[in-house]
């Protein structure tokens, strides 16, 4: 398989404090790749640094571009973004004062030099978007108007109008319901299926990671404690603890 993002060793010192220790990461072309862990884990932070948000204290960062590892440590965002690198945050940061077809719009316009060139394919391409998340509705509603699920929806609608090939997603499920987090798994595997994305996602819900991702890396203390497939770490007792506490994987006590 081909690897399109790949970090060695990244490390990543606050102060005094690491909040990265020499974590290595390859994800290939197509995978879901999830990334679990404790708050404070770290998880967050490796995501500010493959896209340009922060510089690694050591370590580098490669993304592979028609074929070809680029070395992109310490590449500001908006470059990083330019090679097909999206994102969105776990609190979604919408553009309140315009309205969510407008905000679609900003990703389509930013990037994507062939949609700017030709309107009618930019307005298609925004109004596909839009139907695909269910938005077309509100789609000329100030996106400051709508609830939590609505501006996570239009945040990755956003992204996704850049056409990018690598998607980095943090925490979309928190906050949501039982509900919403079913609705956002099968709308996960649709986007995976139209687009052929990369996908690179940090999250909380089990459940849900055990449902869509392919492979699974946990992050502890700023260090990565296990990686493979998503039944095998979720019954890892090194992950159960580092999430539960040791008393949670003792052996019971026998009357």
């Amino acid at each position: 398989m081909t690897i399109c993002v790949r970090c060695e060793n990244v490390t990543k010192y606050f102060g005094g404090l690491a909040a990265l220790k020499n974590v290595s990461l390859e994800v290939s072309e197509g995978e879901i790749r999830a990334i679990i862990g404790p708050n404070g884990a770290g998880k967050t932070t490796l995501f500010n640094i493959i896209n340009g948000v922060y510089k690694p204290s050591s370590g580098r960062v490669y993304i592979k571009i028609n074929n070809v590892d680029k070395d992109v440590t310490g590449w500001p965002p908006h470059n990083i973004f330019k090679l097909g690198v999206a994102r969105t945050l776990q609190i979604p940061r919408v553009f309140k004062n315009l309205t969510v077809w407008e905000n679609v719009m900003v990703g389509a316009l930013f990037n994507n030099n062939k949609l700017r060139a030709n309107n009618l394919q930019l307005q298609t391409y925004v109004s596909f978007l839009l139907e695909m998340f269910g938005l077309e509705e509100k789609a000329h509603m100030k996106a400051g108007k709508l609830n939590l699920q609505e501006m996570k929806k239009v945040e990755l609608a956003r992204a996704l109008a850049s056409k990018p090939k690598i998607l980095l997603i943090d925490e979309y499920m928190s906050g949501l319901n039982t509900l919403e987090v079913e609705e956002t798994i099968d709308m996960f595997k649709r986007l995976r299926k139209e687009f052929g994305l990369t996908i690179i996602w940090i999250e909380h819900v089990i459940s849900a990671v055990a449902a869509l991702a392919d492979t699974v890396m946990v992050l502890n203390e700023g260090m990565k404690i296990g990686e493979g497939k998503p039944e095998e770490i979720i019954n890892d007792p090194v992950v159960i603890r580092a999430y539960l506490g040791e008393e949670k994987v003792a052996e019971p006590t026998k009357s």
